[in-house]
């Protein structure tokens, strides 16, 4: 879905956008120039409302390409993806800017006390991916009324989302890991903010009519971030490979070998083929039965998504694991790609949403 302009940036700036641990300007320009932190926004709001599985294939192939900057649109997209859940008016004005992105995080560690048609909120949330060009940062909190949680039929409390604006948000520039760098998922807090009603909304109650927002979150985030763990084992296998065809040319070096190292690759790569074609197949059925209104046909669907998709997350990360010795110490080169990928993947790796040992 790529053409080679575009490939060509994103090869170009990876080592910059690495060293300056955020993305730099131009690929924030190509995100902007083709809408891709808004492919899961209606178009009625000016996106490009992708069908399931095209948005799914553009995030592996930008994950193949380059995992940070795939893992930031992958993660800002899906923020966007809130304005099917905010209320109508406000989401207009909001998605009026061609460069709105929010960003945050799904954890509960906050408080949002209401104080008329308002919420006073205060609390600490870790890992907002893409936080140096967020416009709004997305959080969940605890709501308090009069000074005492809000309960529910079933007992627990109630939890919101907001939106809070970047002016009203303290960024803690903690984000310091060995992969993703310029995925820059700093840690931000606000204290005592005040934010109006309709900058809440919940994930259980969509505003709009689109078939995306038939999807429940959880299995559409689980899609979401597999496509990146696929992109980056494809980029992986390809990178071995080449680097085993360099050494075959080496007539130092005994060629035994290779015959099997080319297989394995062979092997791996085919049932990489597979299980892409498995999880397009389960998209392209999710879709339809979203399309054509038959929502309940979706239940199954979505535990396989769940179950499917750890098991081979785990399984590329056991692969990986076994096959980055083999690339000596053309592997151990921070600059290299090979290096890039496989730092990339292991940081990814320890998101909570696809770990198998959650």
């Amino acid at each position: 879905m790529l053409d080679e302009k575009q490939i060509a940036l994103l090869k170009d700036a990876q080592l910059k956008a690495i060293d300056n641990k955020s993305l730099t300007k131009e690929q924030l320009a190509l995100i902007y120039a083709n809408n891709w932190f808004n492919i899961w926004v209606p178009k009625s709001l000016s996106g490009g409302e992708y069908n399931l599985v095209d948005g799914l294939i553009l995030l592996e192939e930008l994950a193949y390409w380059d995992a940070g900057f795939a893992w930031t649109v992958t993660l800002c997209s899906g923020a966007n993806m809130f304005a099917g859940f905010i209320e109508p008016n406000t989401a207009i004005s909001l998605f009026a800017n061609p460069k709105i992105c929010l960003g945050g995080s799904g954890a509960s560690s906050g408080k949002a006390k209401q104080e008329g048609d308002n919420y006073i909120i205060t609390g600490y949330w870790k890992y907002a991916t893409g936080s140096p060009h967020l416009t709004h940062f997305t959080l969940n909190a605890e709501v308090i009324s009069e000074n005492n949680e809000v309960i529910l039929e079933n007992g627990e409390p109630l939890i919101l989302s907001f939106l809070v604006p970047r002016d009203q948000v303290l960024v803690h520039y903690d984000w310091d890991s060995f992969g993703l760098e310029c995925t820059a998922s700093h840690s931000f807090s606000v204290d005592q903010v005040k934010v109006p009603g309709n900058f809440g909304f919940s994930l259980d109650l969509n505003t709009n009519k689109s078939p995306l927002y038939s999807i429940p979150f959880l299995p559409f985030a689980e899609l979401t971030l597999l496509m990146n763990y696929i992109g980056m084992y494809r980029r992986f296998l390809d990178l071995l490979e080449k680097l085993f065809i360099q050494k075959s040319k080496d007539s130092n070096l005994k060629t035994d070998s290779f015959g099997a190292q080319f297989k394995m690759i062979d092997e791996r790569r085919n049932v990489l083929i597979e299980r892409m074609s498995f999880f397009m197949e389960i998209s392209a059925e999710i879709w339809t039965n979203c399309t054509t209104g038959k929502l309940g046909g979706n239940e199954m669907l979505f535990w396989e998504v769940t179950k499917e998709s750890k098991l081979f997350v785990a399984e590329i990360r056991e692969k990986v694991s076994s096959m980055f010795p083999l690339a000596g110490i053309n592997g151990a080169q921070k600059n290299n790609e090979l290096n890039i990928v496989f730092r990339n993947l292991f940081t990814a790796s320890q998101h909570r949403l696809l770990n198998i040992m959650e």
